[in-house]
């Protein structure tokens, strides 16, 4: 087994009012396995249209996980899909009912209402695995040496059936390789410029080892990928491959466990116990969301602030108002007092600040959207940075911001 595809099923999906996160955590789980997910389908709640997928989806893999369809209302026809795709019939499988009214009971409800008592009806064919989160239990079709997943479509419920029940049954039945992953994150270098200077290292990788560049803001992550049957020398042998690089780019290289900068940073101020705080006006606390996101960051995420109206940055963070009238908020001058406000109010070796405009409309002194001053300040070390990033809607402008401040921060103190 080697290629899966995944079929996300629903109309909520294709009109955008729910978002798909469902096939990014079962493909990476199916990576982490030696199964590559193919092809992603996105269909509405359909009985020919599923049944047509399924054909599609068997031309050109091995497994087919589908997600979605499978709740107590009427509406729901990934079921009759399958047992007409299989030529097989629905009928009650008194396990799973039996595990139904269990689960109902649980939760305080001895009646079982008529919907609800349809979920337990599944194809005869097909092997079940409870749902022990939820009411609509995975259902498993094979044919052909192919197996099809039928999983509902509740991220909650899906994770803890893909992670405690299909990964190990896969495991077990298909005897699958290993796949261990490392990611180097490296900074100051362009991508083009960084291929040529580790090109001789590249082209000396073993086979069962993969390389991937995925640039992220100014940051390259490069991605080691390795196969095999024995877990714990894929990692010696990633650990050895890492080692060779840097003598050709150590000085770029700031991490090689870690993948989230947020991550990155927190590990660097844990070990220096360095405290940081934060004082925000664009970003609108996204920066002190993505500090805050890292378990243990109470270690030295001390507090922040989201002065987002004028005042408040006088108020609160001591700005000078003559500072304001000169250089106007949205100004390097600005975003610096900020951050020494922010350092005096918190009492942290590290402050951070942001002040722009995230749009739509500009902003109220005229400066145009997407302009960003952020201050970095390390103890008594102070550095202003701008950017202008007019295309980017308001989420993804704080995301970007925040996410580009804490790469620059790592640089600084990775130098020091």
């Amino acid at each position: 087994m080697q290629n899966a595809v995944l079929i996300t099923i629903g109309d909520e999906i294709l009109s955008g009012n729910t978002v798909d996160t469902n096939s990014n955590f079962i493909a990476t789980e199916l990576k982490n396995i030696g199964v590559k997910v193919v092809q992603i389908f996105t269909i509405s709640d359909e009985i020919e249209i599923i049944k047509n997928t399924l054909k599609s989806a068997f031309e050109i893999g091995d497994l087919v996980i589908t997600t979605g369809g499978l709740g107590p209302t009427r509406d729901d026809k990934t079921k009759k899909a399958l047992a007409e795709f299989f030529n097989d019939e629905i009928t009650l499988d008194e396990a799973t009912f039996e595990h139904l009214k269990e689960y109902m009971h649980k939760r305080g409800r001895t009646e079982i209402l008529e919907r609800n008592r349809e979920q337990a009806f599944v194809p005869t064919k097909s092997k079940v695995f409870q749902n022990y989160n939820g009411t609509a239990p995975c259902m498993m079709m094979e044919e052909n040496g192919k197996l099809t997943f039928s999983l509902p479509g509740v991220p909650y419920e899906v994770k803890p059936l893909i992670k405690d029940q299909i990964i190990p049954f896969l495991k077990e039945k298909f005897n699958l390789n290993y796949i261990s992953t490392r990611i180097v994150s490296v900074v100051g270098i362009p991508e083009s410029i960084l291929a040529d200077k580790i090109e001789n290292w590249e082209l000396a990788l073993p086979e069962n080892l993969a390389l991937s560049y995925l640039p992220i803001g100014t940051r390259v992550k490069l991605r080691l990928t390795a196969t095999g049957i024995d877990d714990r020398l894929l990692q010696i042998q990633l650990e050895d491959e890492i080692q060779k690089l840097f003598p050709i780019i150590g000085e770029n290289i700031i991490a090689t466990t870690e993948d989230k900068i947020e991550k990155i940073l927190g590990e660097i101020l844990s070990e220096r116990q360095l405290t940081i705080s934060t004082a925000e006006s664009c970003t609108g606390g996204k920066l002190a969301q993505m500090l805050t996101s890292n378990p243990g960051s109470s270690k030295y995420f001390t507090g922040g602030i989201v002065a987002y109206a004028t005042q408040k940055k006088v108020d609160i963070l001591n700005v000078s108002e003559e500072t304001v009238e000169r250089f106007t908020v949205v100004s390097e001058e600005v975003a610096r007092e900020m951050a020494e406000g922010c350092q005096n109010l918190f009492q942290t070796d590290i402050s951070l600040s942001t002040t722009g405009v995230a749009g739509p409309g500009k902003g109220e002194d005229g400066k145009e959207v997407g302009l960003v001053y952020y201050n970095i300040k390390v103890k008594n070390e102070s550095e202003t940075f701008k950017l202008y990033m007019p295309h980017l809607d308001r989420q993804d402008f704080a995301y970007f911001v925040s996410q580009k401040m804490i790469q620059d921060l790592v640089s600084i103190l990775i130098r020091k």
